[in-house]
């Protein structure tokens, strides 16, 4: 098991207090695979079928695959097809049931047909595809019991994908591209130990990536996924979003009073429950507006909001921007 320490490594410019969280977080059971993918291309995958055969007894797993080259889409249980290009890295923190693929109209098959089952002496790789326009995929498996990846919390969305910033974030996950392409061993069966931890390091620069933007990274935020009473919470919240809450509402369910509730929140995030659930609500509102083609009334729904005018005066306060032109400027 290791403990992950980046300081000084990527220069990211994630708030402290998340930076330190991040750089504790315990990853093991590291493994990269690779996939050459041409169109038409489609695949299907059920990770948590691999949980126990990568790491013996596991009934969780992170995956992430960054696009090496071209893009694809990728789709869990909702059916939402989120964009990925060249660069971006495509994180399932929960070893969700998923599907990806090209732009062109495929058959789906199971990723189960295209590769070895485990245990692996060699790098899996996959080819597949019709033979058009290439994409390849770098795979990475991860395991932690940390609550940041507890199915049950649910802290972050089922699929993301990120985007490094430019500059040196960007090009040390580039390299670690062109670096575990250039290894052929499983990385858990690896002598190096650059080899083994590199996996974990790109998970963490991507998770600071991501998380630097939601709400009270500068506080406590992962340290509220270990406490009793914001962790029901929290949970609640980030699975359905698009719930009215109330705090009254929050407390009930969580079985503790309104003001021991909102107590914690200010303590340990900083701001209380029902500013809380509309910072979510706009986190949730980029990652969709990022990387989906759903319209800005469609995700006003997502987030909570009755109508689209609402939701794009709350987002404009938030952002600067409304929706759409946030949208453009960062596409």
């Amino acid at each position: 098991m290791n403990s992950i320490d980046t300081a000084g490594g990527t220069g990211s410019a994630a708030p402290p207090a998340l930076r330190s969280a991040l750089e504790q977080l315990r990853l093991e059971g590291a493994i990269f695979f690779s996939s050459e993918l041409t169109e038409p291309f489609a695949f299907a995958s059920t990770p948590l079928a691999l949980a126990d055969s990568l790491h013996p007894g596991a009934e969780r797993l992170i995956l992430f695959h960054i696009v090496a080259r071209g893009s694809c889409w990728v789709s869990v249980a909702d059916g939402e097809r989120h964009r990925a290009s060249e660069g971006d890295v495509i994180v399932l923190p929960y070893g969700d049931e998923y599907t990806i693929g090209g732009d062109a109209p495929a058959e789906c098959v199971s990723i189960l047909t295209l590769i070895d089952p485990p245990p692996w002496h060699v790098m899996p790789s996959i080819q597949h595809g019709g033979g058009g326009a290439r994409t390849d995929l770098v795979c990475g498996y991860l395991y932690s019991e940390d609550p940041l990846f507890d199915p049950s919390m649910r802290a972050l969305p089922a699929v993301f994908v990120v985007r490094p910033p430019a500059g040196a974030a960007s090009g040390w996950v580039q390299a670690s591209i062109a670096y575990s392409l250039e290894h052929l061993a499983p990385s858990n069966e690896s002598d190096s130990l650059v080899a083994t931890r590199l996996p974990e390091l790109v998970l963490i620069e991507v998770l600071r990536a991501h998380l630097a933007t939601a709400p009270a990274a500068d506080h406590g935020w992962i340290a509220a996924l270990r406490d009793p009473v914001l962790a029901p919470a929290l949970a609640l919240i980030h699975g359905a979003p698009d719930r009215r809450w109330t705090v009254a509402e929050l407390a009930s369910a969580t079985a503790v009073s309104r003001s021991l509730l909102d107590e914690r929140f200010r303590e340990v995030l900083g701001r209380p429950p029902i500013r809380y659930l509309t910072e979510w609500r706009m986190h949730r509102a980029q990652e969709l507006l990022a990387t989906t083609d759903l319209g800005v009334a469609a995700v006003a729904r997502r987030v909570g909001y009755a109508s689209e005018e609402a939701f794009s005066r709350a987002f404009k306060r938030a952002h600067g921007l409304s929706p759409s032109h946030w949208r453009v400027a960062h596409a």
